[in-house]
């Protein structure tokens, strides 16, 4: 079973879903309807939370973590995704906070150097925002990228990070 739980900060709407082996799912938005219907595209039986404290704990940690970032948001996660995906998430996990990697700086880590695109499509793929920063991934030029909740999203997550 996966609930879900809705909260406000900063950066607009926050969705935070969790599943038994731990949070499947964090996103952003300006609508809670559009992020409900996101989740559900995912995980159709998803329902919404019951009052379940420690749905709602997880979702403080990361409202919190948004506005005051830590080196790490630490939360048990359920990463669900293929192998080479797995490989991209993990690698973007050691990008410390603050910091940023390129495309091809992820793909030569992982060992698989020719492989920038699909380390995009892993990044896109990336249903735990900030769990597993993808925001912290940029082009070999330096600018801002695509980001599935929105570029001024980014900029904001790694403007707030370079200031903690």
């Amino acid at each position: 079973m996966i609930e879900y739980e809705l909260g406000s900060c900063s950066l607009g709407c926050v969705l935070l879903a969790m599943s038994e082996r731990g949070v499947c799912a964090i996103a952003l938005g300006d609508e809670p309807s559009q992020l409900i219907d996101w989740l559900r595209q995912k995980y159709p039986h998803a329902r919404e939370g019951t009052g379940n404290a420690v749905l709602l704990s997880r979702l403080q940690r990361v409202l919190n973590y948004i506005e005051w970032p830590e080196p790490d948001l630490d939360l048990e996660l359920d990463i669900r995704g293929t192998e080479f995906q797995k490989r991209v998430w993990q690698a973007l996990q050691t990008v410390p906070a603050g910091e940023t990697r390129s495309y091809s700086e992820i793909a030569v880590e992982i060992g698989s150097p020719h492989s920038v695109r699909a380390v995009a499509g892993a990044c896109a793929a990336n249903l735990l925002a900030l769990a597993i920063p993808c925001h912290r991934v940029i082009r070999q030029d330096g600018q801002l990228s695509g980001y599935r909740w929105g570029v001024e999203r980014k900029k904001m997550l790694l403007q707030k990070e370079a200031i903690r």
